[in-house]
């Protein structure tokens, strides 16, 4: 899974400390952005040179131990997996400690800029293939309807 570490702002806690429970999905799209990236394109190159955009179905996170202010995270991201035209991404968020604060998977669809659903180019089947696995035990909590 790709590993991307991020510090917790002070913006992003409730008043007692804590992330509030919503920024999680925010780490997520972080993670989502960044392994895109880290394959050599961004994702604004998706939309804007293949026409792909990637609105989300469906989302899920489960909490495990809330991340505080100035704590620095870890978002771990991987394919779930990939149909004729949607995709699944993993999510695992651990703390400095290494501990787990929430797992969880964002599905998205795919479609044109007139918002008509369409199979991904060949270009980004190829990105997506090469990009990192969900691990089994995101494969396990998060199966495929």
């Amino acid at each position: 899974m790709h590993r991307f570490e991020l510090r917790i702002r002070y913006g992003d806690t409730d008043p007692m400390g804590w992330v509030y429970y919503a920024h999680y999905l925010r780490f997520f799209e972080a993670g989502r952005g960044e392994l895109m990236r880290s394959l050599g394109r961004t994702y604004r190159q998706v939309e804007e040179e293949d026409g792909v955009l990637l609105p989300v179905l469906d989302a899920r996170c489960r909490y495990f131990r809330g991340a505080r202010y100035d704590e620095a995270i870890t978002i771990e991201t991987g394919v779930l997996d990939l149909s004729r035209a949607s995709l699944r991404f993993g999510y695992r968020i651990l703390g400095e400690d290494g501990a787990r604060c929430a797992v969880g998977y964002t599905e998205h669809c795919m479609v044109n800029r007139a918002m008509r659903p369409m199979r991904p180019p060949a270009s980004l089947v190829a990105l997506l293939e090469r990009a990192p696995r969900a691990d089994d035990e995101l494969v396990r909590m998060f199966p495929r309807d």
